[in-house]
């Protein structure tokens, strides 16, 4: 296999490379800057399927006309902890920026806040909108569908989305516990940069289109995804319908497949987010108890905290090596 060709670029770059393709392509200044802090967001933290990679597929849905770049999202908070956010087609993080400081507000307020996003597009990682919660004292929950691409337990054929779900968990002073997972065995952009760069991907990963296992990720992406631990992933994958479609109102996957025309870009989708005050529901005393679980668990050997990966990445404020011919090809839609 031959060596895969990047090319080094500075994160500042990075962002007003997005800004300016975004910009180009019809999106207001504030969706195109929205849309470039969280390629970068992405880029900087080394979740490279859902940086750069990801913005031809912004730009074809901006281009069939599936999604308004010059959408403003719209708030209404009828119940003291209940939210809604109107992301009038337009892609999800203008629509995040929007409402998440008001659910949070109202979790720190209330001690529990729910918020829906409908009529939005999501085609980001998931843990930006955790992390903030926990930033700002609060623990967060947030989950979305997407279009069919895994098979239930049991089942070959693709029902539910990949399924994404986060979690944050606040530490005032440390690092936040944050991890952001597909229901599926591997993200989907996971396997689709394994594809393009000739990898071969763990077992379990998926089916081939003639329903047998395989690890080659061509053959995956014709055929079917797997839900991670089978039956209990698949059921942690239809709590998502449950709460990212059911609970907002907007698609379930297999409804996104239906309306969707298939451009290359994100299906349109509900979003459900959970924020929660340890300090109004557990009372004083709850940071203390909770580090010394943390330290309880950190002292055990070869653990890993999840999003301290991701957070050394951050530490790195060098230029970022990016996929040669991704470059080229964002380049070539200025």
């Amino acid at each position: 296999m031959s060596e895969i060709e990047t090319r080094e670029i500075s994160l500042a770059d990075i962002e007003n490379l997005a800004l300016r393709v975004f910009t180009k392509h019809g999106c207001s200044a504030d969706n195109a800057a929205a849309l470039a802090r969280t390629v970068t967001r992405a880029e900087r933290d080394g979740s490279a399927s859902h940086g750069l990679f990801r913005v031809p597929g912004y730009i074809a849905s901006l281009a069939s006309g599936k999604v308004k770049g010059e959408a403003v999202p719209k708030i209404e908070q009828s119940l003291a902890s209940v939210i809604s956010v109107d992301g009038d087609y337009g892609y999800a993080p203008l629509a995040l920026e929007t409402g998440l400081p008001v659910l949070a507000r109202a979790a720190s307020e209330t001690g529990i806040a729910v918020m829906r996003i409908i009529n939005s597009f999501h085609f980001a990682a998931m843990w930006p909108e955790t992390e903030y919660l926990a930033e700002q004292g609060l623990a967060g929950l947030a989950c979305t569908a997407f279009k069919p691409s895994v098979a239930p337990a049991g089942a070959k054929q693709a029902f539910f989305g990949t399924n994404p779900i986060s979690f944050a968990w606040p530490r005032p002073g440390h690092i936040p516990i944050v991890f952001d997972m597909a229901t599926s065995r591997l993200a989907k952009g996971d396997v689709q940069i394994a594809a393009r760069d000739g990898h071969a991907v763990p077992p379990d990963t998926g089916l081939g289109p003639d329903g047998q296992p395989t690890n080659d990720p061509a053959e995956i992406l014709k055929g079917v995804l797997l839900p991670f631990g089978g039956y209990k992933g698949s059921a942690i994958a239809m709590m998502v319908e449950f709460l990212a479609a059911g609970m907002t109102g907007d698609y379930f996957s297999y409804e996104a497949a239906v309306h969707d025309n298939n451009d290359g870009g994100p299906a349109k989708g509900g979003e459900f987010i959970l924020a929660m005050s340890p300090q109004l529901i557990a009372g004083d005393g709850w940071q203390k108890h909770n580090e010394d679980f943390i330290q309880a668990l950190s002292a055990l050997d070869g653990i890993r905290l999840p999003g301290e990966r991701r957070h050394k990445n951050r530490l790195d404020t060098g230029p970022r090596h990016i996929n040669a011919a991704l470059l080229d090809k964002i380049n070539s839609l200025l």
